[in-house]
Parts: structure tokens; sequence; C-alpha cells
């Protein structure tokens, strides 16, 4: 059904009103995108340069019975999860609850980060074991404390492994809901054969006790990285979406406008013709 001028005139201003929220939007979001993604750049290099130190040890140190490198009894795994506080970011939470509905079992023990998706949660009756946490406002102490309680259940032989799902920053536009394992560790064997070293190397103490402690240090840290790469990656997914919002808010005010100037120059023609008529008549 056709629209009237005065319906399509209230259609056009809620559309412009609409255009500049999402217009505005869209700069706060890309500000904080840019500032976001410093602080991972950042963070990325201390968090790198635990695991290169890692991989050396191991690298240099073959067969070692080390209790981070191997899988437990259980039959459960320790899951992180990342969603964001707020709506308005595209599928960036919808894409990482999909995943976490196919490759979770719902009685495995979770963590969850960001407080948008706990009613989806507690709907699918998943394991979620942590108070609710803002991803916005968490601190690295709490985490930190998030990823021993996940290491002492690993240790305690109560879970068989901690993975993490996130969303991976590829780059400004694009951004992929992703699982990690982080223990058992596994080094890729690519990366074992760039840090094994020609000259022999002494440890003090042994291999295995510096692990005992560099490995949770550079979990801790490996996983306060990925919390600042799922940020940026909100950001730009809310980046993205405002864009889109306001593009289509455009477009929709285009045809909206031509739509009110044919209905203009429709009744304008319609008056013409009746004046006319109406001279002819006399």
């Amino acid at each position: 059904m056709a629209l009237g001028k005065q319906a399509l005139k209230q259609r056009i201003r809620s559309i412009n009103a609409t255009k500049k929220i999402t217009s505005a939007m869209e700069l706060i979001a890309n500000s904080k995108l840019q500032k976001q993604r410093n602080l991972m750049e950042k963070n990325r290099e201390y968090a790198n340069v635990l695991k290169k130190t890692v991989g050396e040890i191991l690298a240099n140190n073959q067969g070692l019975d080390n209790q981070f490198l191997q899988e437990k009894k259980s039959d459960k795994r320790c899951t992180f999860i990342f969603c964001s506080d707020l709506g308005l970011c595209g599928g960036y939470n919808s894409n990482m609850m999909r995943l976490a509905q196919e490759v979770l079992n719902p009685d495995d023990p979770v963590f969850l980060i960001g407080t948008k998706q706990i009613h989806w949660m507690e709907l699918r009756k998943f394991n979620v074991i942590n108070e609710y946490i803002s991803s916005d406002n968490i601190t690295f102490v709490e985490l930190k404390d998030l990823v021993d309680q996940a290491i002492e259940m690993f240790k305690k032989d109560e879970v068989s492994g901690i993975q993490i799902l996130y969303t991976e920053f590829v780059n400004t536009v694009t951004f992929n809901p992703v699982m990690e394992t982080l223990l058992p560790y596994f080094a890729k064997k690519e990366d074992l054969k760039k840090e094994v070293s020609t000259v022999a190397t002494d440890f003090e103490p042994s291999p295995n006790e510096i692990l005992n402690s560099l490995i949770p240090m550079m979990l801790e840290n490996v996983v306060y990285s990925i919390w600042m790469q799922t940020k940026t990656a909100e950001q730009g997914s809310r980046r993205l979406a405002m864009e889109n919002a306001t593009d289509n808010a455009t477009e929709l005010n285009d045809k909206f406008v031509l739509a009110y100037n044919q209905a203009r120059q429709a009744a304008i023609t319609q008056e013409i013709t009746e004046i006319v008529a109406g001279a002819d008549a006399l």
C-alpha cells in the first residue's frame, strides 16, 4: 500500500534520526578500535616472548615428562568463552555461541567472560562455573585468578584439558570465531625447529621446574592477550555493523525521498489538471 506524503515525511525524519545515531556510533567504535588495537599489539609482544621462551626449553630438552604436557584422564574439558557486554556488534556474539553449541559438551565447566550471552548459556544448560564478569571491566588480576582456577582443575585431573573460544581479529573487516587448546600444551613442530640451539644450555633449576612456573605464567598472559584481541574484534565488528546500518539508512532515505517527490509531483499535477478543467468549464 502506497504511503501518503505526511507518512513519507515522517518515515524520512525517522530514518535520518536513526542515521545520525548509527553514524555517531560508528565514529565512536572506530576511535575505540584504534585505541584497543594499539593495546593489543603491545600486549601480544610480551605473550609471544613467553611462548618463545617455553618453546626454547621444549626444543632443547626433548622428551620432557612435564605435567602440563600430558592430557589427563578426565573426560571433561574446561573452556573459556569470551563475549561482549553490549549488543549492536553484528555477528560477534552469535557466531561465538554457534561455535560453542557445535563443539562443547554442556556438562563441561565453562568460564564465561562477558554478560551479553549469560541468558543464552543458561537457557541451553551450559555449566558456567564463575560469577558474572564484565568483559569491558575485567582486570588482569581477575582474569589471572580464573586461569589459575582452571590450571588447578587440570593439575587435579578434574579436566583433561583447557581450551578457549574467542573471536580472532584478522583485520578491520574480518573476525573469525576460533577454538584454541591451552593445556595440555603443544608447541608446533615448525616452531620447535626454529628454537633448537646449537649451543648446549644448562638450566638451573631443572627444565621441568622452570616449566612448572613458566607455563602458568605464559597461559595467564596469553589469555589476557586473547581478551585484548577479542575486545579489538568487538569494536571492529561494531564499527562495521554501524557502517552497514548507516549505509542502509542512506539507501532507505533515498528511496523514500524519491517516493515523496513522486507523490508531491503527482499532487501538483492533479491540482493543475483540476484548475485547467475548471477554467475550461467556465
